[in-house]
């Protein structure tokens, strides 16, 4: 079968390979639809970032090259013999995180995480191994392309939970890339009264307010943190860094009301310069997230699988896995307009 392999920076290939020998614990999951995520592009232009190359993954035992892919979705082939869960036919999401102890409770990912698809093979192919643990049933009759959204919006639902939004909070979002957007509509489903998103692309501004952002901000109209305070004159309740930027992270902090908290999401190419008095004297909070916990993922499935919450317009391109290249990677680097960018597989 054929599926897209990472051999390096700027060498993602489409190759073909063949499927592992299946565990005990795992199903064989035929892959319907697989995004194009941050991270994936992140290990295209400038990895490895989490892709191990020098020694096997710990947690996974993968080692490049290796198959991409972690945001997908399927329908189960064939099942292990330990697997008790789940059967064959059983339509799915995958949560790709591989904790240190999975197990049903709310695992904290700080414990130690590897990603099916960037730390072992996964889903930019027909079929993939996949353990039991991380599966989640989906209804039957409920879009595999759809669903195969549900992993970064877990993503900006975790977000969501660290920044503390309640009904009625106002939230300024910077960047308004796929994972900006999701945390607009997933801010929209928690109840924020005012949705502020910054960027400097008006496609993708446009994009915001088509996921319910309430106001748009561009930096290029004059100082951000002005225009946010015309808007909300004593800050935000909470803000959210998602570009991964010195500017946008000082102009989170410096748009975020006393005592608000400012979440950073986006994961920083390299290295910016901090004076923590910027957040002594202005009593913002500060955190952090990457992936999300089972709890939340299971929120994310139930919140989208019963349309509480919207993220369609994410969708914006579908294309064949033999042009994933130029069509993916490159569209996705050159093209603004472009947010979720799905490979079909077998388009169930």
């Amino acid at each position: 079968m054929k599926a897209a392999v990472w051999h390096g920076v700027k060498d993602v290939r489409v190759d073909d390979v063949e499927l592992k020998p299946m565990k005990d614990n795992e199903v064989v999951v035929r892959v319907a639809w697989t995004g194009i995520c941050g991270s994936d592009l992140h290990e295209y232009q400038e990895g490895p970032v989490f892709i191990p190359v020098e020694k096997p993954d710990e947690l996974t035992g993968g080692l490049a090259p290796l198959t991409m892919g972690h945001e997908f979705s399927g329908v189960i082939e064939k099942i292990g013999s330990d697997v008790t869960k789940f059967k064959v036919g059983d339509h799915v999401s995958i949560n790709p995180t591989i904790t240190r102890r999975n197990s049903p409770d709310d695992v904290d990912v700080y414990d130690g995480y590897s990603f099916i698809g960037l730390s072992c093979d996964g889903g930019f192919t027909d079929f993939v191994n996949v353990p039991e643990d991380n599966l989640y049933i989906l209804p039957e009759d409920f879009s595999l392309k759809l669903a195969a959204t549900i992993e970064p919006t877990a993503v900006a639902m975790q977000a969501i939970k660290e920044g503390n939004v309640q009904p009625g909070d106002s939230v300024a979002i910077f960047g308004s890339g796929p994972i900006g957007v999701l945390t607009v509509a997933a801010a929209k489903a928690q109840g924020a009264k005012e949705i502020i998103v910054v960027d400097l692309s008006e496609v993708r501004l446009e994009k915001a307010m088509a996921m319910g952002a309430t106001h748009i901000v561009n930096p290029k109209d004059g100082d951000a943190v002005e225009q946010i305070k015309k808007i909300v004159p004593n800050g935000v309740d909470e803000s959210f860094e998602v570009a991964g930027v010195q500017p946008t992270f000082e102009q989170a902090i410096d748009s975020t009301r006393p005592r608000g908290t400012m979440t950073i999401i986006s994961i920083f190419a390299k290295p910016i310069s901090f004076n923590p008095m910027q957040l002594m004297n202005s009593g913002v909070k500060m955190t952090t997230t990457i992936a999300y916990s089972r709890e939340t993922f299971q929120k994310t499935v139930d919140w989208i699988t019963s349309g509480k919450l919207q993220v369609e317009p994410v969708i914006t391109k579908e294309i064949e896995l033999d042009a994933i290249v130029e069509d993916g990677f490159e569209a996705l680097t050159n093209d603004k307009s472009q947010a979720k960018i799905l490979v079909g597989f077998s388009k169930e």
